[in-house]
Parts: structure tokens; C-alpha cells; sequence
């Protein structure tokens, strides 16, 4: 679409959802209580049709009754406020004509911004001689609980057993000694990033099987966490995607380092059996009145010194907040970006209230909060080293830390079906902020076409 025809469709979908949102406030203005009521339908309904664009097919069934319900509380509180079934009919057609033009406006003008989005892939040549590593504690035992070996067995794919006593690593590498031309990982985010680096060191593709218990590299790749058999398609009917990895010095990682508040309760011997418990015990000596400042330093892109961090996460593409950094996903992890986020509050209730306004929304008001993208990072202390939690480890390491993005760096081989859904999952960022940049004129996905 022309960009002017595009800008068009834009101010159109917004005039046409403002237009009914007023009307809205005009048929419900003597009754308030059913103007709330009202108003609440009109979000789920622009909420349900925003999903039904870019969710996957469980987040689709959830728009569709999200638009359901939507409409039906919009009909009542209407009915309730005008008796005249003339003038009902009438008013709701009105909406649902405003509310229609502003969805097929709106998909209009944002469509080539969903396009730009789409994820890449192209048909992996199957493995001769796979190699999959197997955590069999991991995520609760889930490589037995969902038959995993035998399943490598059925595809042709080599399964190696972690024991007590075995290196990861060691097994890794002796499977490439023995001429493994793929390797899998069915295991934690810290078993996946240490098998992808020895793929990523011998130039090898990687497949990723969701069987540890949080799965969070697997969660923003778009693959399905729940039955980790069907990333093992992979294997035999795959398809090649390029994504990129991160590096803290010369430590691979494919989530995120954080260090400060969380990297200090990682280090506890109990945490990965009690994370809870732990936290709670651990966060009031860290952020009590007598608490050492965090020896963190670091420089934002605007050149401003930050000193005392209390929490610093690097990640390999930036997050989008959810309601704690815990929570927090990334739609995309192709954008050649580190993303960095800073907590520099002093006491945890400050703390607690900056993540929570931070999860509305609302961080970027904020002082104490620091949010960025690079594709180089350091992060300095006086000590001359920091603890630090690389995917989930506890580790303590010498700075300055140096953090570097490798943009398509990882070599992955993933299901058929996982390009469209990590399409659906990076569409997911596209937001009202976009749609009112290109009813400005500021049309992101055309700036350096010409």
C-alpha cells in the first residue's frame, strides 16, 4: 500500500474508534454506571479483534470471545439506558459499522508492518547423524515422562543421558568427535545455552527441546512448551531459522545476565529448590536500611554514569515488560539488539513500586529506571568482579563485563510450523504506538527504503 494511502487508513482507524468511544459516551451519559459498563465492553472488543490479527490459534479462540463478550456487555448496557428498540438497533449498527471500519482500517494500515515482521526459514536438510543430549531430572523428569529417548529412537536421532558425575559439555563435544552433524538439548535454559555454543563453535544447527521446567528460550521462539515431542520434528522435518546469541566476555548466553538483587539470590545454595523462600529471606538483608550499595557501574547510550544499580538485566533482545522482570518476554530474537534494563532505587518498596509501575506502562517516568538497546554493553565495579546470573547460573565473573550481540549467529532447526508462529509472536509488538506513528507520517518500516 502507498504510504499516503497507509497514513489515510491510520487516521481512519483512530478517528472511527474515537468516533465511537464519544458515541458511546453520548448514548450512556445520564446513566455512569453503565457507561463504565459500556466503555469496558468497547476494550474488550478492540482487545479481542487485536488478537484475532496476531495471537496464535489459542490466543485467536480467545479474541473471538473476547469480541463476543464484548458486544453483548456493549448491547446491555445500551439496552439498559434506551427502551426504544428502534433507536437500539440503531445505535448499536452505528457501532459496530464505526468499530468495523476502524479494525479493517487499522489491519489495513498496520499489514505491511505485520509483513515486515515475518519470521524467515527455509527447509533444513535432514541430519545423518543427530546427536540429542537429555537432562533426565530436568523440568521434573519430563524426558521420561514424555518418552523423549524413545522418540529420538523412532526419528533416527542418537540420545545421550546426563549422570551424576558427567560433564555437559564433555559430552557435547565428545558427540561431535563423533561426527554428530546436528545436536539437541532436552533440558533447562542453562543445558541449551551450553549445548547451542558448541553447535555455534562447529558451525552446527541446534535444536532446541523444551523439557526443562520455565523453558523461557523456548517460550520466545514461538515453540510449544507443553509437549516438548513435538520441537523433536525438527529432526526429521525441519525448518532452518537463523537467530541471534549473546556473549558476556567469552560466556555464551541465549536469555539474559542479570546482576544486583536477583544475581545475589541465584547465588544461594537453596535457591533452585526453594526460589521462593530464598527470595523471601534473602531480599530484606539485601535491600534493608544497612545494605551495601551494589558495586555496578555502567554508561547509558546518552553517555549519562549510572553507579549503584540495585538490578541490571542484559538480555539477547530486548523484553517487553510483563508485571516483574521475571515475567518479561521477548517478541523477537532476530533484531541484532541487546536489550538492558536498570533498577537504580535504593530501598526495595521504592523497587517494588517502580517494577509495578513499570508493568503498567509507566517506567519511562520514572528516574530510577533506564531502559536501552545496543549491540555492545559494559557493566564496570570496583572490586573487580560481580556475581552474576548467566541463564539461571550463579556465577561470579571478572569486569568489566563486556556484553556483545551476534546477530543470526545460531544456527536452529525448528518445526515445520514454528516460522508462523514466532510471525504471530513477533506481531504481537505491533501496537498503537505504531498505528499512530503512521497516522503522523512516521512510518517505521519504510525509513531507509529510499
Amino acid at each position: 500500500m502507498h504510504p499516503t494511502l497507509r497514513r489515510l487508513a491510520a487516521i481512519f482507524a483512530l478517528g472511527a474508534f474515537v468516533a465511537a468511544l464519544v458515541i458511546l459516551v453520548v448514548f450512556l451519559f445520564r446513566n455512569a454506571g453503565m457507561l463504565l459498563t459500556g466503555i469496558v465492553g468497547l476494550m474488550f472488543i478492540a482487545l479481542g479483534a487485536w488478537w484475532l490479527v496476531t495471537g496464535t490459534r489459542r490466543r485467536q479462540a480467545v479474541g473471538g470471545v473476547a469480541i463476543v463478550l464484548g458486544a453483548v456487555i456493549v448491547g446491555i448496557a445500551i439496552a439498559r439506558v434506551v427502551h426504544d428498540t428502534d433507536r437500539l438497533v440503531v445505535r448499536l449498527v452505528v457501532l459496530a459499522v464505526l468499530l468495523a471500519l476502524a479494525f479493517g482500517c487499522g489491519r489495513a494500515a498496520l499489514l505491511r508492518e505485520i509483513d515486515h515482521l515475518v519470521v524467515s526459514g527455509r527447509a533444513a536438510a535432514v541430519p545423518q547423524h543427530a546427536v540429542l543430549l537429555c537432562n533426565p531430572w530436568s523440568g521434573g523428569g519430563k524426558v521420561e515422562q514424555f518418552g523423549l529417548v524413545e522418540r529420538a529412537a523412532e526419528l533416527g536421532v542418537e540420545t545421550v543421558l546426563l549422570d551424576h558425575g558427567l560433564d555437559l559439555e564433555q559430552l557435547a563435544r565428545d558427540a561431535v568427535a563423533r561426527g554428530a552433524d546436528c545436536l539437541g538439548m532436552a533440558g533447562g535454559d542453562g543445558s541449551q545455552a551450553l549445548v547451542a555454543s558448541i553447535a555455534v563453535e562447529h558451525d552446527l544447527p541446534f535444536v532446541c527441546v523444551s523439557a526443562g521446567t520455565r523453558n523461557h528460550f523456548a517460550l520466545d521462539l514461538g515453540l510449544d512448551r507443553d509437549d516438548p515431542r513435538l520441537s523433536m520434528e525438527a529432526f526429521r522435518d525441519g525448518t532452518e531459522r537463523r537467530v541471534d546469541y549473546a556473549t558476556v566476555g567469552d560466556r555464551f548466553f541465549v536469555n539474559n545476565v542479570s546482576l544486583g538483587v536477583y544475581a545475589a539470590i541465584v547465588q544461594e545454595g537453596g535457591y533452585r529448590e526453594a526460589k521462593v523462600e530464598t527470595a523471601r529471606q534473602k531480599l530484606p538483608e539485601i535491600l534493608g536500611a544497612q545494605a551495601e550499595p551494589f558495586d555496578l557501574q555502567f554508561t547509558t547510550p546518552e553517555g549519562e554514569q549510572i553507579d549503584g544499580a540495585i538490578l541490571i538485566m542484559v538480555s539477547n533482545n530486548p523484553y517487553v515488560m510483563g508485571i516483574s522482570p521475571d515475567s518479561a518476554q521477548r517478541r523477537r530474537l532476530d533484531t541484532g539488539e541487546l536489550g538492558v534494563f536498570a533498577v537504580t532505587t535504593q530501598t526495595g518498596a521504592a523497587a517494588a513500586r517502580l517494577i509495578a509501575g513499570a508493568a503498567l506502562g509507566r517506567r519511562t517516568r520514572s528516574p530510577f529506571w533506564h531502559e536501552f538497546s545496543a549491540s555492545e554493553f559494559e557493566i564496570r565495579s570496583r572490586s573487580g568482579s560481580a556475581a552474576a546470573g548467566v541463564d539461571g547460573e550463579a556465577l561470579q565473573l571478572d569486569t568489566p563485563l563486556r556484553f556483545r550481540i551476534h546477530a543470526g549467529g545460531l544456527r536452529l532447526f525448528v518445526p515445520a510450523d514454528n516460522p508462523a508462529a514466532a510471525s504471530r509472536r513477533a506481531a504481537r509488538e505491533v501496537d498503537l504506538n505504531n498505528l499512530l506513528a503512521i497516522a503522523a507520517g512516521r512510518d517505521r518500516t519504510t525509513e531507509g527504503d529510499t
